[in-house]
C-alpha cells in the first residue's frame, strides 16, 4: 500500500486549467482516469487526509504509485479524451457498465451490392443500418416477416446467394414472393438497394407514406376490378400495421429520444435505456455495474453517456436524451453529444406530461433490473458460501456464521422508537422469523440505549426458554446478572420451534396452538447491529451481562460500509468486491426495510387515533355514525348523552361511556396562535 504523499505533486506543477488526468500503479498500468475542468483544484482533492476520502477512493489513491495529467483547451475535449483513455486502458477503478445480456439488432447491409435484412449482435460495423436493439431476436425476426411481403429484401447468407446465382434457382423465400430474388436476376441491383432504402425507411419511423401509398393503391385496383391485387395490396397494408404495432406509441408527438434511468445502492447501480422512435419504443438495453470510484447518480449518468454514444455517430444519437439528474459539466457534454450527431442535442430532466411518465416506467425497469441481478447473485450457493467464509475469515470466526441476526432501531425525531430483528440462514432470508419490538425502558431518542435494551430482552428471553425446557443450567451468578436467566452450557445451535418475539407484548408475536408464545430457542452465530462503535458496544454490553460470550458481534456502518468490532478502535475495511460485504450490507439493509416499515404504521395508527378508540365495546361502524350524525369529535364532545342516544345503534349505556371518555380527553385550554393571538378552532372531524 502506497502513501499519496510519495508522489504527491507540488500544487504548483498542476495547470489550472481543464485537462484529463491518469493514476497509475507501481507496475504503470492506468488504474483510474478522470477529467477536469480545473485539473489543480481536482487532482488536490486526491491527497488530503485519508480519513476525509471516501473508501473506495481511498483506496484507488493507496492502490497508486503516480499521477499525470493532459492538458486540453476545452471541456468537451477533456470528455472526449477521458472517454478514449477509459477504453484504452479499461482501469480498475473507474464505473464500466457490463451488458446484462447479449443485445440484437436489427441491420440491414447497404455496404453490400445487394443489402441484406439479417439480426446482428456485438461491434457495429461501418455501412450497415442498424435498427433496435430488441429483447429478443424472435421479435426481430417476427417483424421481418411481415415487413418482406411489402419490402422484399434480400436476407439469405452469401453462401446461399452465390449458390443460388450459380444454379439459376432461387431459395424459398424467392418462389413465395418474400425476396426479389437479385441472385437470379428478377431485379437490378438498383431496383434491390431502393428496396431495401425503403425498408430502412419504414423502420425508422417514416411509415404513414407507405400505407398510404399501398391504400391508395388498393384502392385504384379494386376500381379497375383488379381482386386479386387489391386483396394482396390489403394485406401488405395490414402487415405493415402489424408490423408498427409491435411497438407502442408511447409519445404522440414523434419524438425521437433515449430515456435513461438509474437505480442504485452503495455498492451496485443498474442502468435502464428506451429508445424511442417516431414516438414508439423501438429498444430497451440494461446495465449492470460496480461502484468501483466514489461516483452519485449523476456521475453515473455521464459514464453511461460516454459508452452508450462514445462510438456512435448521426442518428444514433438521438435529437433528446432524457436523464433522471444532469452530468456535473451537462454543457460540454451536451456540446460533445451535438458534435456526435451533427445537430443539436437537447440533454434534460423530464418535469411533466408523457415524457416524465414514460420515466417512470423505465425507472421501474430499472429497479427490478437491480432487484433480479441481486436476487441472482444471492441465490447461487457457491457465492453465498463465498460470503460466509469471508465473514468468518474477516470477523476472526471459528466457522461459518451459518445463521446471522440483524438489529436496526427506528424514529421520528423520537417518537414511536421501534426495532427490528431479521434473520438470515445460509445466506438466505428467514422471513418467518423475522420479530420486531416496541422501545420501552425509556422515552425520547437514543439509538445506544435502544439497542442494549433490545439485545438484551431478546437473549434474556431466549436463555429463559432454554432454562424452561432444561436444556441450559442456570448458575447462581448468572441467575443474578440476568434476572434468573441461565448461562449456556455450551455452544451452537439447537433445533427448537420458531423464534418469538422479545417479550409477550410486543406486537405481532408467533404463539403456539395453545396460546403460549413460541420460544426465542435458536441463537445466532453473528448478531449484526446497523451502527458503529457505540451500537456495537452497547450491544456486546447486553450479551455480557446476561453471561453470554459465545456470538459473535459486529456492525455495519451505513456511510461507509465499515466493519466494527467490540473493543476495537480501528474498523474492518473489507475489499469492495468481496461478497461477505454484499451479504452484511443486504443483512443491513433488509433489518433498516423492516424497522422502518414498523416505524411508520406505529406512525400513521397514532396519528389516526381517536379518543374514542378508548370506548370498550364500540366498533368502527359505531365510531363512524358517531362522527358522520355529529360531524366532529368536537361536537360529538358537547353533545348530551340523550342527544348520543338518538344515534342508531347506540343505547344509554354506550352513550355514558362515549361522554366519560370524551370528557376524560377534553382540552385543558383553546389552543392560541403566539403569532397572531388568534383561537385555534379543533377541528378533528377526521379523526375516528
Amino acid at each position: 500500500m502506497a502513501d499519496p504523499s510519495s508522489y504527491r505533486p507540488k500544487p504548483g506543477q498542476i495547470p489550472d486549467s481543464p485537462g484529463v488526468y491518469k493514476f497509475r500503479d507501481e507496475h504503470r498500468r492506468v488504474i483510474y482516469v478522470g477529467k477536469a475542468k480545473n485539473l489543480r483544484q481536482r487532482v488536490a482533492n486526491y491527497f488530503q487526509d485519508l480519513a476525509n476520502l471516501h473508501p473506495r477512493t481511498r483506496t484507488m489513491v493507496t492502490t497508486a504509485a503516480s499521477v499525470e495529467w493532459t492538458v486540453v483547451s476545452t471541456e468537451v475535449e477533456a470528455l472526449q479524451l477521458e472517454y478514449s483513455w477509459i477504453k484504452e486502458f479499461d482501469p480498475r477503478f473507474n464505473v464500466k457498465y457490463r451488458d446484462d445480456k447479449s443485445y440484437p439488432y436489427l441491420a440491414v447491409t447497404l455496404n453490400e451490392e445487394f443489402p441484406r435484412v439479417q439480426v446482428m449482435r456485438g461491434a457495429k460495423k461501418k455501412g450497415v443500418r442498424y435498427f433496435g436493439p430488441y429483447g429478443h431476436a424472435w421479435a426481430i425476426r417476427e417483424t421481418v416477416d411481415l415487413m418482406l411481403r411489402v419490402f422484399p429484401v434480400r436476407t439469405c447468407s452469401a453462401g446461399v446467394f452465390k449458390n443460388a446465382a450459380r444454379t439459376g434457382r432461387p431459395c424459398l423465400l424467392g418462389y413465395i414472393g418474400k425476396c426479389s430474388a437479385p441472385c437470379v436476376g428478377r431485379v437490378t441491383p438498383e431496383e434491390h438497394r431502393e428496396l431495401a432504402e425503403d425498408f430502412c425507411d419504414f423502420m425508422a419511423g417514416r411509415t404513414g407514406t407507405y400505407i398510404r401509398r399501398l391504400e391508395k393503391d388498393m384502392m385504384q385496383a379494386a376500381e379497375e376490378m383488379e381482386y386479386e391485387r387489391a386483396a394482396r395490396l390489403r394485406d401488405d397494408a395490414e402487415a405493415l400495421k402489424r408490423a408498427m404495432e409491435k411497438s407502442a406509441v408511447v409519445l404522440a408527438d414523434a419524438t425521437d429520444a433515449d430515456l435513461i434511468a438509474v437505480a442504485e445502492d452503495e455498492l451496485e447501480a443498474a442502468l435502464q435505456i428506451f429508445h424511442v422512435r417516431g414516438g414508439r419504443v423501438r429498444g430497451q438495453r440494461g446495465w449492470v455495474t460496480d461502484k468501483v470510484e466514489a461516483v452519485d447518480t449523476s456521475g453515473l449518468v455521464e459514464h453511461a453517456l460516454q459508452q452508450l454514444y462514445g462510438e456512435e455517430r448521426g442518428d444514433a444519437v438521438p435529437k433528446e436524451v432524457l436523464v433522471p439528474a444532469l452530468p456535473e459539466d451537462a454543457e460540454a457534454v451536451s456540446q460533445w453529444l451535438a458534435e456526435r450527431r451533427g445537430s443539436q442535442v437537447s440533454l434534460r430532466i423530464p418535469q411533466r406530461g408523457d415524457k416524465k411518465d414514460l420515466m417512470v416506467t423505465v425507472q421501474r425497469n430499472a429497479q427490478q433490473a437491480l432487484g433480479l441481478h441481486k436476487t441472482k447473485r444471492a441465490s447461487d450457493l457457491t457465492t453465498r458460501s463465498r460470503a460466509l467464509e469471508e465473514i468468518a475469515e474477516a470477523l476472526g470466526l471459528d466457522t461459518a456464521p451459518l445463521r446471522i441476526e440483524c438489529y436496526d432501531i427506528s424514529h421520528l425525531q423520537g417518537d414511536d422508537v421501534v426495532a427490528s430483528m431479521v434473520v438470515f440462514e445460509d445466506g438466505l432470508a428467514r422471513k418467518s422469523e423475522y420479530r420486531r419490538f416496541q422501545i420501552k425502558g425509556f422515552e425520547g431518542q437514543d439509538d445506544v440505549r435502544s439497542m442494549h435494551e433490545v439485545i438484551g430482552r431478546r437473549f434474556k428471553r431466549y436463555l429463559q426458554d432454554k432454562e424452561r425446557t432444561g436444556e441450559w443450567e442456570a448458575t447462581p451468578e448468572s441467575a443474578a446478572t440476568a434476572g434468573s436467566a441461565p448461562v449456556p452450557a455450551a455452544t451452537g445451535p439447537v433445533p427448537a420451534p420458531a423464534l418469538t418475539a422479545a417479550s409477550p407484548d410486543d406486537e405481532s408475536e408467533p404463539r403456539e396452538d395453545d396460546g403460549r408464545p413460541k420460544r426465542f430457542a435458536y441463537p445466532p452465530q453473528l448478531v449484526v447491529v446497523d451502527g458503529g462503535q457505540p451500537q456495537v458496544a452497547a450491544a456486546k454490553r447486553a450479551l455480557d451481562e446476561l453471561g453470554i460470550d459465545d456470538i459473535a458481534v459486529c456492525g455495519l456502518a451505513k456511510r461507509l460500509e465499515e466493519v466494527w468490532l467490540p473493543d476495537d478502535d480501528d474498523p474492518v475495511v473489507l475489499p469492495r468486491s468481496s461478497e461477505g460485504l454484499y451479504l452484511l450490507q443486504r443483512v443491513r439493509d433488509e433489518a433498516h426495510r423492516f424497522a422502518i416499515t414498523y416505524q411508520r404504521a406505529k406512525r400513521a395508527k397514532r396519528i389516526r387515533s381517536s379518543p374514542l378508540d378508548d370506548v370498550t365495546g364500540l366498533g368502527e361502524t359505531r365510531k363512524q355514525a358517531l362522527v358522520k350524525h355529529f360531524g366532529s369529535v368536537k361536537k360529538l364532545r358537547q353533545a348530551t348523552i340523550d342527544e348520543i342516544c338518538e344515534v342508531p345503534g347506540i343505547g344509554r349505556r354506550t352513550a355514558e361511556s362515549v361522554a366519560a371518555a370524551l370528557a376524560a380527553t377534553a382540552p385543558a385550554a383553546p389552543a392560541v396562535n403566539t403569532a397572531t393571538g388568534e383561537i385555534i378552532e379543533e377541528d378533528d372531524g377526521g379523526s375516528s
